[in-house]
């Protein structure tokens, strides 16, 4: 693992402002942690969000629940209000990883999570989401998990969340927050196809695609999901 700054944020408005290409979120740490062991991240400096006010799982006027962005991956699955109104994310949660990531993860960074594919962790293995123009071996390789719908020339892996697949049934929308105030996406829009660009991967990483230039970073951070008991399905890699 390289070297990098460590920094602990105070406030939300303090993240967004540490923003940058070189940085990277600490929430969990659960995928971030693999990704900087395997050098496929780099970050020069890494902000500590952990901490703040960003875990609470709150009823809305609409009926539905808005989960904090920091709330434990243990801690939705086993809410009475999930348990009973949204089982299907519940079990979702369960089925997603084992007790011990489960009590470490939360529901931004499973939102957020990088794919699992064998050749995107592999330095020696060509990758169009890890070295853009690089290639893809998985088209050619093992690529029994890979995408079926929704894959391109460029890039064939797949998002590894099983939440993300119940919170695009239960019509979720994404609240996020960044230095022109906050905004809301459907969760079936916040994560992009391939394309020819599989690196920009989400919303998030679109938008700091188009502002990289003027020397920001990512410019959003999710504040929290908001699944509504409205049933749509959407397939995607």
């Amino acid at each position: 693992m390289r070297e990098f700054a460590y920094v602990r944020a105070t406030d939300v408005a303090e993240a967004v402002g540490l923003a940058g290409p070189q940085v990277r979120y600490l929430a969990g740490g659960t995928n971030l942690f693999d990704l900087m062991r395997e050098e496929v991240e780099r970050p020069e400096q890494v902000v500590d969000i952990s901490r703040l006010p960003l875990s609470a799982i709150e009823d809305v006027p609409d009926g539905g629940l808005r989960l904090g962005a920091l709330a434990r991956n243990a801690q939705v699955a086993a809410d009475d209000r999930v348990r009973r109104r949204y089982p299907i994310l519940a079990r979702a949660l369960l089925k997603g990883a084992s007790p011990q990531v489960r009590n470490r993860a939360t529901v931004g960074g499973n939102l957020l999570q990088r794919t699992r594919c064998r050749y995107f962790y592999d330095l020696g293995a060509a990758c169009n989401k890890r070295t853009p123009g690089a290639g893809c071996d998985a088209l050619a390789g093992f690529n029994r998990g890979h995408a079926i719908l929704g894959a391109s020339p460029s890039c064939v892996a797949v998002h590894p969340s099983d939440m993300c697949v119940a919170l695009a049934a239960l019509d979720a929308t994404v609240n996020l927050t960044g230095p022109e105030g906050d905004r809301s996406v459907p969760v079936t829009d916040f994560h992009l196809l391939p394309g020819e660009t599989p690196q920009v991967e989400t919303m998030l990483r679109a938008s700091w695609a188009s502002w990289r230039g003027r020397g920001s970073g990512q410019r959003d951070l999710p504040r929290h999901r908001h699944p509504h008991p409205v049933p749509s399905h959407r397939t995607s890699c």
